[in-house]
């Protein structure tokens, strides 16, 4: 278990380093890669893993980075509030069986027929969908989601299946700035 957590804390480190990085030294990394600053290619949208207090304004969030860095905040899934963790890289929300369950997300012991990598390793996983995923006043409707077991996730992970629906996403001054 202590390995498992070891594991996850090095994968959020790196996780959430990444857009500093790539604010910093974008124009290095494209010439390293053979295109130019000015190229047709869009700059990927910075974001990271944190934990803290989000304010709104308008349809606009801010979630404080905590301690470790980490993005996370009070969001609701269809009504009910969970406390969740912003991850970019992964490509679904994902959230464990109990909170599915709390939400109202239909999800049977058959459908848990998709293989997925966590940080714990490969789990077992549904797909399903959350009617609708808030934080603050932002609001985004037929969210995909992929439903682990409770022992292969603990807590709920934002990806990019509510991410890529917002108008923008970005790391500002050590926040993470939401806009829809």
């Amino acid at each position: 278990m202590l390995r498992k957590i070891i594991i996850f804390g090095l994968c959020a480190s790196a996780s959430a380093s990444l857009p500093s990085l790539y604010e910093k030294h974008g124009d290095t990394l494209k010439t390293l890669l053979g295109t130019s600053a000015a190229g047709n290619v869009p700059a990927p949208q910075p974001m990271a893993v944190s934990a803290a207090t989000a304010s709104t304004a308008g349809r606009r969030v801010t979630i404080d980075a905590d301690m470790r860095g980490h993005f996370t905040a009070s969001f609701k899934l269809n009504g009910r509030t969970v406390e969740a963790m912003v991850d970019t890289g992964a490509t679904l929300v994902a959230i464990n069986l109990s909170t599915a369950r709390r939400a109202g997300v239909k999800v049977a012991a058959g459908d848990f027929t998709r293989e997925v990598n966590t940080a714990n390793g490969v789990a077992k996983a549904a797909v399903a969908r959350i009617e609708r995923l808030q934080i603050g006043r932002i609001s985004v409707d037929d969210v995909p989601v992929v439903v682990l077991e409770d022992k292969a996730l603990e807590g709920t992970l934002i990806g990019m299946s509510f991410l890529s629906r917002l108008k923008k996403y970005q790391v500002e001054d050590g926040a993470l700035l939401l806009v829809q």
